[in-house]
């Protein structure tokens, strides 16, 4: 899951960027609203952690105006400022949740995943396709109460394919899903990783090639 984070504080920016990326999300970081926008409105991304202090316009603008072109991305806003009102005014702008600094790194990740998870109508971290038991927040996959061996990008990718179980994910949508702007992956790699699943998953799930448009996890029985 790709994650963007909306912070002008250098050092903040760059403790949460690693702590994101240790608990298995791709990280981009922007010090703007302005840079942004031109972010959200190129790439896809699961979730943007947004600063409020922002230079220029501030983080509750940068929400406005996400809603008011009917971005529905998922927004977590990051905040000094402890006052109710402030808090208020975010989730009525179209906030989905906030942090009052300074916070705890791990709980960043369970809100970050707890947000995707919603966006995805997956309101449990258990999911289960066929023979195949996923544990969101333990980043694990069991086949038989045995946990597969998986890579970051493996797991990235069928977690991407889990949350959308029955539906078609485009390859491009994975792709920008493992990989942030610092790391070059080719949509060959996505065919590779994909062949990889498809092997350690055997028979208990099954990942569709639909052609032209990308791939599908599903029951295999099915």
């Amino acid at each position: 899951m790709r994650i963007l984070v909306v912070e002008d504080d250098a050092l903040v920016a760059d403790a949460i960027c690693r702590g994101l990326g240790e608990a298995g999300f791709a990280v981009d970081h922007v010090g703007s609203a302005e840079r942004a926008e031109a972010a959200l409105g190129s790439e896809n991304f699961d979730l943007a952690i947004v600063d409020i202090g922002l230079p220029g316009a501030d983080g509750l603008s940068l929400v406005r105006r996400l809603r008011s072109v009917g971005q529905g991305l998922p927004v977590l806003i990051l905040t000094a400022r402890d006052g109710l009102v402030d808090r208020v005014n975010a989730l009525d702008l179209g906030a989905d949740d906030y942090l009052v600094k300074p916070f705890e790194l791990p709980e960043l990740a369970a809100r970050s995943r707890a947000l995707i998870r919603r966006m995805r109508s997956a309101v449990s971290a258990q999911l289960t396709v066929g023979g195949l038991a996923i544990d969101l927040a333990g980043r694990v996959a069991r086949i038989d109460g045995e946990a597969l061996d998986l890579t970051r990008r493996e797991w990235s990718i069928l977690e991407c394919l889990a949350l959308q179980a029955g539906h078609v994910v485009a390859k491009e949508r994975l792709l920008q899903a493992i990989a942030s702007w610092d790391e070059e992956i080719s949509h060959n790699a996505i065919e590779v990783y994909v062949s990889r699943l498809r092997a350690k998953l055997g028979a208990a799930a099954s990942i569709r090639t639909v052609r032209g448009l990308g791939y599908r996890l599903d029951d295999a029985a099915h």
